[in-house]
């Protein structure tokens, strides 16, 4: 087990078990993404709040006004939590493991699919349907990225399973096929 996850796991454990007592588990699991998204898109947030600088209380007043409205009253003890022990800074890890342990849970797949430009909803149905029929499993998940260095196409990974249909891996295993002819 990764360190961090030494430290993610028993947060993670122990606010999916309230969560699950209080049965919010749906709601908590949809606001840890949107928390997550929020939390990618603002550094100065992150930094803010991680900083040693900014006194706990302040931190946990910003937090309430914040979330209050965005999140359940357990979602909001688990930052305030947070706070408290120093460790608001590693809030994406938390909840990423929270993430994970939900999924290993309910026995649900996660795939990450990285495309060169963003896909239209009609794309996502069909490649759901593909990536469906490889993982094996009607419970899935599906994380969309965009990486314009992959030129075109898209790149699948679940699990351990990596199906590289960009038009970047194209050219890399044209490269190797080359330098093996040469």
């Amino acid at each position: 087990m990764p360190l961090l996850n030494t430290i993610t796991t028993p947060y993670a454990e122990a606010f999916l078990q309230v969560a699950e007592a209080r049965k919010e588990v749906d709601q908590v699991v949809e606001q840890a993404k949107a928390v997550l998204a929020l939390w990618a898109e603002s550094p100065e947030l992150r930094a803010a709040l991680a900083s040693p600088v900014l006194e706990v209380e302040a931190k946990k007043a910003t937090l309430e006004k914040l979330f209050t409205d965005q999140v359940t009253p357990s979602f909001l003890n688990l930052l305030k939590l947070l706070a408290d022990r120093q460790r608001i800074g590693i809030l994406d890890a938390v909840l990423e493991r929270l993430l994970e342990l939900h999924r290993e849970q309910r026995n649900i797949a996660l795939a990450t699919v990285t495309s060169a430009t963003a896909l239209s909803e009609e794309q996502q149905a069909e490649l759901s349907k593909k990536v469906q029929a490889v993982a094996g499993t009607d419970k899935l998940e599906i994380s969309l990225k965009v990486d314009p260095d992959l030129i075109g196409g898209f790149v699948v990974k679940v699990g351990s399973k990596v199906i590289d249909a960009s038009l970047a891996g194209q050219v890399r295993r044209l490269g190797l096929a080359l330098a093996k002819v040469s």
